[in-house]
C-alpha cells in the first residue's frame, strides 16, 4: 500500500511539474510575441548651417535737387570746354541741358544721349531715334557720348545766323543770353528765358562763367608793353592754344583779326588786344 501511495505521488508531481514547464514556455512565447518592438534608427543629419545674407539698404530716391546737383558735377567740365572754345556762356548750356533733358533723366536722353533735344534737320547723316514731340515720331539725333550732344549745341549755335547776336553779348551777360535765344527762336514757350535764369540762379552756375572769364581777365590787365605771343606749333589747332591759355577761341581770333580757324605752323599769335587791331 504504501507503495502505491508513493507511486501515485510521484506521478502527481511529475503532471504537476510538466504543467508548470509548458505554461513557462507558453508565458516565455507570449512575452516574446508581445514585447518585441522594432525600432527605426533616426537618420543622423548633418550640421546645417545658416548663412544670412546682408540686406542692403534700399536705395533712397533723390530729391530733384539731388539729381540736378549731380548732373552739374557731372556736365560743368563739358560745358566749361564748350565756353573756352566757342564762346557760350557755360550757365546758358547747362542751364539749358538741365531744362530740356530734365538734368539726364529724360526719355530722349537716356536712350539717345541727346541733352539738347536737336532735331536731325537737313543733312544730318548720323544715327537717330523717333520720338513724340511737337509732331508724333520725330526725328532726332542720337550720339554715342553726351558729349557729342554738347559740342553738337555749340555748333547749332554758332553755324546759323540767327543767333550771331548773342555772340556780342558779354559773356557774363547770362539773361542776355536767355532772353536772345528766345528772341532768335530757339524755343516757343514764352517762359523759356525766366526758366534759364531760374536754374542758373537757383544753381549758382554764372560761377563757372566767373571761372573762364577770370583766366581771359588776367591777360587782359596786362600794358602793351607786355604783351604776350604764341608761335604755332606742329599739331596746334585754335581750340588747343586756346585752352592752354584759358580763353575762348573766338577770343584768340578777335585779338588776332582771324576770320576761321586756320593757322600755320610758324604763325605767331597775340594772346592780348593790341592796339591799332
Amino acid at each position: 500500500m504504501n507503495y502505491k501511495l508513493t507511486a501515485l505521488i510521484l506521478l502527481g508531481a511529475l503532471a504537476l511539474q510538466s504543467c508548470k514547464s509548458k505554461k513557462v514556455i507558453s508565458a516565455k512565447n507570449s512575452t516574446k510575441k508581445e514585447h518585441v518592438i522594432r525600432t527605426q534608427q533616426t537618420p543622423k543629419t548633418d550640421e546645417v548651417v545658416v548663412v544670412e545674407k546682408e540686406v542692403e539698404p534700399a536705395p533712397r530716391n533723390l530729391s530733384y535737387a539731388e539729381v540736378v546737383s549731380n548732373y552739374i558735377d557731372d556736365y560743368s567740365t563739358i560745358a566749361k570746354d564748350e565756353m573756352l572754345q566757342y564762346g557760350i556762356p557755360a550757365s546758358i548750356t547747362l542751364a539749358q541741358a538741365i531744362l530740356e533733358s530734365g538734368a539726364g533723366n529724360g526719355e530722349l536722353t537716356r536712350k539717345a544721349n541727346n541733352h539738347f533735344g536737336i532735331k536731325c534737320h537737313t543733312g544730318w547723316t548720323g544715327e537717330r531715334v523717333y520720338h513724340d514731340d511737337d509732331e508724333k515720331g520725330e526725328c532726332f539725333r542720337k550720339y554715342k557720348d553726351p558729349k557729342y550732344s554738347f559740342r553738337d549745341h555749340s555748333l547749332f549755335l554758332t553755324h546759323r545766323s540767327r543767333y550771331q547776336d548773342l555772340f556780342k553779348l558779354n559773356k557774363s551777360d547770362y539773361k542776355g543770353w536767355a532772353k536772345g535765344l528766345k528772341k532768335a527762336g530757339y524755343a516757343t514757350d514764352p517762359k523759356y528765358p525766366d526758366k534759364l535764369i531760374s536754374i542758373i540762379e537757383r544753381y549758382d552756375l554764372a560761377k563757372y562763367d566767373a571761372e573762364i572769364l577770370a583766366g581771359t581777365a588776367k591777360l587782359a590787365d596786362l600794358d602793351d608793353s607786355k604783351i604776350s605771343t604764341y608761335t604755332v606749333q606742329k599739331g596746334d589747332t585754335l581750340y588747343s592754344i586756346s585752352r592752354r591759355f584759358n580763353m575762348t577761341v573766338e577770343t584768340l581770333k578777335e585779338y588776332n583779326g582771324l576770320l576761321s580757324n586756320a593757322i600755320s605752323l610758324g604763325q605767331v599769335l597775340y594772346l592780348h588786344p593790341v592796339k591799332g587791331r
